[in-house]
């Protein structure tokens, strides 16, 4: 059945902007006390409610009590929230002074998440996610791309895509899977960094194209993960495979990001030790500079350069990195409007980055706006001006979600 939902003091529908680069607050279309027409989870029409009932009669009248701001769902283009156990020591020992690498050496890290998620079984980590995802999606983060990479051998890779493809038949939220192998060279593995890459391309990669429990790869590019000229063969193998790829670029040393666009990656994620040479080379290419402001905040170093990408004309999304060790708290929102201010973001450059420039990180072309045609994923702040979603600073939060 049809349905006309509102009024909604403004809808916001991020529609008719340019995909990449700066964008001002005046070229942000506002439709004031608008109401939205849906029909089989679409949206039909956007548009004052005398033309819409006089357009399509037979609808059902959805008249909401208070005053609302409509936007597009937000999208989460990149986080690790499929994982058992926790790092709290880790944070206690960083925020003590010890380095990454000491906190590393002393049993914490990258590889105490691997040996709590091998040792959770296939159903844990299908309640864990879907927990983790729920709370998200009440949050207004309706798509979430969830990567694998605490199991680093081929069965227990397989028993986290498996448990992301079993959660995303059960929450409503949209989950995208990621395989995420190469985030490290496992200590347990008896080769070198080349050979692990070898196994997992020939033995993990083909059962994940069988199975389609994934079509993204992303690899670690840093010191003490995989070096540029060990990843780039990997890459290049991957895509050749049919695979897209992302990389983890740029996040305490540079090389990264260059890989990424030399293998044509969709998107080059982190990239706070990104410099001149690389913003200008992701600007002018096609892969997505997806930012990480809660790595930042969990590691407390400094932000990407978000406005430098942006005025070089990058296109930028925004992402938690929701982990259980760099970023662990996984409010997307909060962090977003965290790194506005420090960045001097324009709210309209942050609402793209959320929505339909995220979506482009994904390869989701008809998600982050709400026009005919697209899927009526939406989300309704109890507000009635659009500015003080982030004024807030994540504590406002959606009331309704569709």
């Amino acid at each position: 059945m049809k349905k006309i939902i509102g009024p909604f003091a403004q809808i916001l529908p991020m529609t008719g902007l340019p995909l990449k680069g700066a964008l001002r607050d005046e070229q942000l279309q506002i439709l004031e006390n608008a109401w939205v027409l849906i029909h089989k989870e679409k949206v039909v029409s956007i548009g004052k409610v005398e033309r819409l009932k006089a357009d399509h009669p037979s609808a059902q009248i959805e008249e909401l009590t208070g005053q609302y701001v409509l936007l597009p769902g937000f999208i989460d283009c990149h986080t690790h929230i499929c994982y058992a156990g926790n790092r709290a020591k880790d944070y206690a020992m960083r925020i003590n002074g010890k380095s990454y690498l000491e906190i590393a050496e002393s049993g914490g890290g990258i590889w105490d998440s691997v040996t709590q998620t091998r040792q959770a079984d296939e159903s844990t980590l299908v309640d864990l996610l879907i927990k983790r995802a729920n709370r998200h999606l009440a949050d207004g983060v309706t798509i979430i791309e969830v990567k694998s990479g605490y199991g680093l051998s081929v069965e227990q890779e397989l028993k986290q895509l498996r448990a992301i493809k079993e959660a995303s038949q059960i929450t409503m939220a949209n989950l995208i899977p990621t395989c995420l192998a190469a985030h490290l060279h496992p200590r347990d593995f008896g080769g070198s960094a080349e050979e692990y890459l070898y196994h997992i391309t020939n033995y993990l990669l083909p059962i994940l194209k069988k199975e389609e429990l994934a079509s993204r790869v992303d690899i670690f590019i840093e010191q003490g993960a995989f070096k540029p000229q060990t990843a780039l063969p990997y890459l290049s193998k991957a895509k050749l495979m049919g695979f897209d790829i992302t990389v983890h670029a740029d996040q305490f040393t540079t090389g990264g990001s260059e890989v990424a666009v030399e293998v044509g990656a969709v998107s080059a994620d982190h990239l706070e030790a990104s410099k001149t040479k690389e913003i200008k080379a992701l600007a002018n290419s096609d892969t997505v500079a997806v930012v990480l402001p809660g790595a930042s905040l969990g590691l407390g170093m400094h932000y990407a350069p978000a406005r430098k990408l942006l005025d070089a004309g990058a296109c930028l999304a925004i992402a938690s990195d929701w982990n259980p060790g760099s970023a662990p708290m996984g409010d997307l929102l909060l962090q977003a409007a965290v790194l506005s201010a420090a960045e001097k973001l324009s709210t309209t450059e942050v609402f793209a980055a959320l929505t339909y420039r995220a979506a482009h990180a994904l390869r989701l072309h008809n998600r982050g706006t709400l026009a005919t045609g697209t899927p009526a994923i939406m989300q309704a702040y109890p507000t009635d001006d659009y500015r003080e979603i982030l004024y807030h600073q994540g504590k406002l939060k959606p009331l309704i979600l569709y």
